[in-house]
């Protein structure tokens, strides 16, 4: 059993909405998952993010989920990523000044969390990152530094057709990045978020 905690955040005066899962031994740093678009209904209680919660805190991780900008109590106007981004790191900087970090996204909030790597990685706190569904090409992902690539588990579902695999693959190649395709998967993983969870549990315990 975790330790669920609502927190009521500030970022630069907005309020941002959240909830921060503890696990009941020692903790390993702090793991913040970022949701989906939230012009399409996205929020921290998605499934997929919930499942990637679940699978940080069991491996021993603080995880934050948190509501991005104009999403329930979070106030804001939504900021196609960029915005988004900042928000994230500065929620680490506030609970997590020191320690180890770890990254997760889920389609829209994949996009913002490669985002994220890219200013994480240079601090060397960066412990893993996971990315599903990730939403390239309708957001331009940037390429993630080529020594993060052996602490990254990226997802796909073979049959999504939100983001087609086609497009997450034209990303992950010129970096020569692997990609864990999910067999019959689709965006969502309907029928396949125990598969999910034990793929992001097997990459965290690694």
């Amino acid at each position: 059993m975790s330790l669920s905690q609502r927190l009521s955040l500030q970022v630069d005066g907005r309020a941002v909405e959240a909830v921060l899962d503890r696990p009941d031994g020692a903790s390993r740093g702090l793991a913040v998952i970022a949701h989906p678009h939230p012009l399409f209904g996205g929020t921290m209680d998605n499934k997929v993010v919930q499942t990637l919660a679940r699978a940080h805190v069991q491996t021993g991780w603080n995880t934050l989920r948190f509501n991005f900008r104009g999403v329930g109590m979070s106030t804001g106007e939504h900021d196609n990523g960029l915005g988004e981004a900042q928000d994230l790191l500065s929620l680490m900087d506030q609970l997590a000044p020191l320690g180890p970090l770890a990254l997760a996204g889920f389609s829209f909030g994949a996009y913002v969390a490669a985002q994220a790597v890219q200013a994480l990685w240079p601090t060397g706190r960066l412990a893993t990152t996971i990315l599903v569904g990730t939403a390239v090409p309708k957001f331009p992902a940037p390429a993630l530094p080529p020594e993060a690539h052996a602490q990254t588990l990226v997802i796909h579902g073979e049959q999504d057709d939100t983001v087609a695999l086609a497009g997450v693959m034209d990303w992950a190649r010129p970096q020569q990045l692997p990609v864990m395709v999910v067999p019959g998967g689709g965006h969502f993983f309907h029928g396949q978020l125990p598969l999910l969870k034990s793929l992001a549990l097997r990459h965290l315990q690694a």
